[in-house]
């Protein structure tokens, strides 16, 4: 099965920035793939995706700041996120959404994870 693993999290101040990368263990060329994060005692939330057709999506409160870009040769995704706020402190998560018509906004949409990379923003 598939691995992802995660890097690039940390603890940085507002405005900083941070690039997270994730690596699929296997092919993901035919695939989805996205970032979701966790807040302290919030919900898992998307953040944004790239489908298998190269199309990307981004929630509301990232646009203009992160960036999702995907190297289907390699099977990775990356995330640029610039000018960080508190409010983006999060455990941040990659998945894989096998299943093409499903909603890529939706955590229930995915079938692999990873463990997960911390990203910490001070004010």
């Amino acid at each position: 099965q598939v691995q992802l693993v995660e890097s690039g999290g940390g603890l940085v101040q507002a405005g900083d920035s941070l690039r997270l990368s994730c690596k699929a263990s296997g092919s993901t060329v035919n695939y989805g793939m996205g970032w979701f994060r966790q807040g302290p005692g919030k919900e898992r939330e998307f953040v944004a995706a790239v489908t298998w057709r190269g199309r990307a999506h981004l929630t509301d409160s990232v646009k203009g700041r992160f960036t999702i870009s995907r190297d289907f040769a390699a099977n990775t995704v990356d995330l640029q996120m610039n000018d960080l706020k508190p409010e983006d402190t999060a455990v941040y998560y990659c998945a894989v959404k096998i299943i093409e018509y499903y909603n890529d906004y939706f955590v229930e949409s995915y079938d692999l994870w990873g463990q997960g990379t911390q990203v910490t923003v001070s004010s």
